[in-house]
């Protein structure tokens, strides 16, 4: 399959310009390009949609260009917002800017001397010299006011209001466009489909200004369960850092993919062909107990953006709450996993003089973390080998718990019988 048929099978084409099709399927590489402006510390999964576009683009042997928006991002997308954003500090920007560079080179393929290696650029080169009356000149001409208001990204604030800034964002993003069709060959921009109106005005800009033939290309947006999208400045959001979404967490959330959506997923976020997909599919619909589909989603997506051994190390966090697991396998728990994995249980916080002195068992769940409601109870169920700390059981009510014993030199896990999880937090 050609580029275009492969993301439209796949579901991830949401519009597709009249050119566009045509300037890739002629035969020649085409130099392609997808903007991101650098509104948080790290990309999520929605701007993850539209990097699989520029990955696939360039599986198909056409040329990628990632641009980061250090000019877009000092000014601020209306696009999807009903209110003004907050601008950001040059020093947020800039340090948002080298977040994005780390994961966009990640997941395209630079500098291995083939012709179609991705390239990076941010607009903020091509920006940051230029006098205002030179772009009202040369670039607000060609644009007129009744063309910009009737884009929805403008209509929709007209009644709550827009700044001068944010109207002029289109300008900007069509220049972009423009320079990159006049200055590197680039006839086709990618993005989510509430950038359609500001990727038209770039290619109504390169037709005004040199008759050049360009298209562009939006796929959906990743919407959450209420319909509301993944955005960077949305709440709820799912991370490509593993800082803001533990890979524990990026894991747990493809594994519990409804089986509605995971159909939508495995196709967008993954490079499976499509005889895999639909195999996996119609065992799915046999035994859809096994969750096969999800389970895979979140395998090959897991090990995309963290890694194997991350990904590995969130199958092993998973298998400890259904009582599987040793005590090795806490200690090999990366703390930014652990209270992940414990998020809900009930839990307890002591003083670290209390460890450092040691404490018995028994008084330990009996008292300072109750877990029993008497010392009795405690020692019976430690007579019947019913508790353990740390994945091992408590042989003995006298058994001393000091400071030693902590994982990550903070936390306790006591199990009351195979599944029941308390956590000690120490400190």
């Amino acid at each position: 399959m050609n580029f275009v048929d492969e993301l439209r099978w796949r579901g991830m084409i949401h519009n597709i310009s009249a050119d566009a099709e045509e300037i890739l399927t002629s035969g020649e590489m085409v130099s392609c390009y997808l903007g991101v402006d650098p509104t948080a510390s790290s990309l999520t999964i929605g701007n993850l949609a539209a990097m699989m576009m520029l990955m696939h683009l360039q599986r198909a042997g056409h040329r990628p260009i990632a641009l980061v928006g250090g000019a877009t991002g000092r000014v601020g997308d209306p696009s999807g917002k009903s209110a003004e954003r907050t601008l950001m500090t040059e020093e947020q920007i800039n340090a948002n800017l080298e977040g994005y560079k780390g994961q966009m080179s990640s997941l395209l393929i630079f500098d291995s001397g083939k012709e179609n290696d991705a390239m990076m650029v941010n607009n903020y080169d091509w920006f940051k010299d230029m006098k205002v009356l030179d772009f009202l000149r040369n670039v607000g001409k060609h644009l007129t006011l009744n063309y910009m208001i009737a884009k929805d990204s403008v209509k929709s604030r007209m009644e709550t209001g827009i700044s001068f800034t944010e109207f002029s964002y289109q300008l900007i993003q069509g220049y972009d466009f423009q320079f990159l069709y006049e200055n590197y060959g680039c006839r086709i921009q990618l993005g989510g489909s509430d950038q359609w109106g500001n990727m038209t005005a770039g290619m109504e800009l390169i037709r005004r200004t040199s008759g050049g033939k360009v298209g562009v290309i939006t796929c959906p947006l990743i919407t959450k369960a209420d319909g509301s999208k993944f955005g960077k400045s949305e709440g709820g959001n799912v991370w490509l850092s593993a800082e803001l979404t533990s890979p524990y967490k990026f894991y747990q959330f493809w594994l519990n993919t409804s089986d509605d959506d995971v159909k939508k997923y495995i196709r967008i976020f993954t490079f499976l062909p499509q005889d895999e997909i639909l195999a996996l599919e119609k065992e799915q619909a046999e035994a859809p107990h096994l969750r096969v589909l999800q389970k895979r989603l979140a395998k090959e997506i897991t090990t995309m953006i963290h890694g194997e051994e991350a990904y590995n190390t969130a199958i092993q966090s998973s298998q400890i709450l259904f009582g599987k697991g040793t005590k090795d396998t806490l200690l090999q728990m990366p703390a930014r996993d652990f209270l992940d994995v414990f998020e809900g249980v009930p839990q307890f916080h002591i003083g670290c003089d209390v460890i450092e002195a040691g404490v018995d068992v028994v008084s330990l769940i009996a008292e300072l973390a109750p877990i029993y409601k008497s010392k009795g109870e405690a020692r019976r169920n430690i007579k019947n080998n019913a508790v353990s700390i740390n994945k091992e059981k408590v042989t003995s009510a006298e058994a001393q718990i000091t400071s030693s014993d902590l994982l990550n030199d903070k936390y306790l896990l006591i199990q009351k019988g195979k599944k029941n999880y308390n956590l000690v937090i120490v400190g």
